[in-house]
């Protein structure tokens, strides 16, 4: 029995202990958790209360620099309205001691005013009296003018009786009495104004061509494209022209170019209005001849290679002549432009040899004259360019030029002198003129240019036409292979001051009518013989 109560005993403090353990630890938890929230709940308000005195200094310091900020402002905006009264007090004294000036000005003036009135009466009254004297002698004066009538119409009278001429007759003699002196002293005075701006002009002008023509230092040489080729033998005819003529017919078809085969030893001509077509052609045979090998297959490879060489040596020819003038900034397609022109010619003058001299002389007459050299040199060597194209394109060479020029973005200038070198429109600029004197010097020098037989017959014969047209002329010699005109006139219908308008009338005419390199001289012979027989 005792047993079983110690047991239960055991198991109940068994039971019992660990849950009195557990409540004591909890108890003992909850106090220790207490105060450590007790230590912080201190150390917040020491913090919280430090903060408070912080915010309450800061708070003072902002005061007190709000304060002193105010006062300043308000010291800045007194001083600045101290200012602006100031300078409006001194406004208004300066505005007051105008109005006094002017006040003390008035015054004067009206002082001035009262002095000049009192003279402009005094002046009035003279006036009057002079007015008064002057109609008298106006009285007198018709009087006097009435008597010179009188006497006038009897001395035009007597001078009538005496002359036996009326006295309209007498005034249209001395009308042409003076007519006649007034044309003689008006040539004279021309001819002494033409002469003198003549000589000084010529000698100017000489001088800048010479100096021009002597530092252009361009091969004059006349390249004229090939139109024919040489063979070996006349047995290389044969082989050109081919089995059933195939040979030929793939050379044509494929250079576009017009083979010629006839009675003519050891040679072939190309006819082509393209004078790159007929170089192409021209290469191809020599290509062909010097290998051998002819027949359609080896043709069209030598035409596609000549065509490269000669695409080569247009860029090269245009870089060319780039260089040798100086001219640079060219779009690639205007070199391409100036290399074609390579091979073109007129007259028998190689084109692109006569832009190059062109673009030498119009630079050295441009330093000459002052003018712009760069605009000269650069319209010189592009004036010309349209003739690369002109078997292509539609128009003259000159508006063709224009078109290219303004394509690849030339100067306005540079355009105006292409336009105006043969005179299409006006020239406006005296670059435009240098360039058109460049291109005449240059196709009219010896040997630039040549003119087929007929051309020339026609043209001799035109200028003498011209000239025998005008009242007055005798006869008429077309000389210096039509560079001159000498008229011979009838002495007894044109007399010396006629000579000179007569001159610059079939001057004009033939610049109007005619078109011819350079120019002219119309030279008018006057020349009176007495003739008379000792019997």
């Amino acid at each position: 029995m005792g047993a079983t109560i110690i047991a239960d005993v055991a198991v109940t403090l068994a039971i019992v202990l660990p849950i009195v353990g557990l409540i004591l630890g909890a108890i003992g938890g909850v106090l220790i958790y207490v105060l450590i929230m007790k230590n912080k709940i201190g150390k917040s308000k020491q913090l919280a209360n430090k903060m408070v005195e912080e915010a309450i200094v800061e708070a003072k310091a902002l005061r007190k620099d709000a304060i002193a900020e105010g006062k300043a402002e308000i010291q800045k905006e007194r001083k600045s309205f101290d200012n602006e009264v100031r300078e409006r007090t001194a406004d208004m004294q300066r505005n007051e001691q105008r109005l006094m000036q002017r006040e003390a000005s008035i015054d004067k003036k009206e002082g001035m005013l009262e002095k000049k009135e009192a003279n402009l009466d005094a002046k009035l009254d003279g006036i009057e009296q002079i007015k008064n004297n002057l109609a008298q002698q106006q009285e007198e004066i018709n009087v006097k003018k009435s008597e010179i009538n009188t006497a006038h119409e009897k001395m035009v009278a007597e001078l009538e009786r005496i002359a036996e001429l009326s006295k309209e007759e007498a005034k249209k003699q001395l009308v042409e009495i003076m007519e006649d002196d007034a044309k003689r002293d008006a040539v004279k005075i021309v001819r002494e104004i033409e002469m003198k701006a003549k000589d000084e002009g010529d000698k100017r002008a000489k001088e800048i061509i010479a100096l021009s023509v002597q530092r252009c230092a361009v091969d004059h040489s006349s390249e004229i494209t090939v139109s024919t080729v040489t063979l070996p033998s006349d047995e290389m005819k044969g082989r050109i022209i081919g089995r059933e003529g195939r040979n030929i017919k793939a050379l044509e078809q494929a250079t576009g170019v017009d083979f010629i085969i006839d009675d003519t030893p050891d040679t072939v001509v190309l006819s082509a209005f393209d004078p790159i077509r007929r170089e192409i052609a021209r290469v191809t045979l020599e290509k062909l001849i010097s290998d051998g090998r002819i027949h359609p297959g080896r043709i069209e490879d030598v035409v596609a290679k000549a065509t490269k060489e000669i695409d080569t040596q247009i860029k090269e020819a245009g870089e060319n002549a780039m260089f040798e003038t100086g001219v640079f900034n060219l779009n690639p397609e205007e070199i391409k432009l100036l290399g074609r022109m390579r091979f073109r010619t007129s007259y028998g003058q190689n084109v692109l040899k006569h832009s190059i001299e062109v673009s030498h002389l119009a630079a050295n007459m441009a330093s000459e004259l002052g003018a712009n050299v760069n605009i000269c040199k650069r319209a010189g060597l592009l004036h010309d360019i349209g003739k690369s194209i002109d078997h292509e394109t539609e128009g003259t060479h000159i508006s063709i030029g224009v078109d290219i020029a303004k394509k690849y973005k030339e100067s306005e200038e540079v355009i105006h002198c292409i336009a105006a070198h043969h005179n299409d429109i006006e020239p406006k600029t005296l670059e435009a003129i240098i360039v058109q004197c460049a291109d005449a010097i240059s196709g009219s020098r010896p040997g630039a240019r040549r003119e087929s037989l007929e051309n020339y017959v026609k043209r001799l014969e035109q200028l003498e036409s011209i000239a025998n047209a005008h009242a007055g002329v005798e006869k008429s010699f077309a000389i210096q292979a039509g560079r001159e005109v000498r008229i011979i006139v009838k002495p007894e219908v044109v007399d010396d001051a006629a000579t000179v308008f007569l001159a610059r009338d079939i001057a004009k005419q033939i610049e109007a009518e005619m078109q011819y390199p350079g120019q002219i001289k119309v030279n008018v012979i006057l020349e009176l013989r007495s003739v008379d027989y000792a019997k």
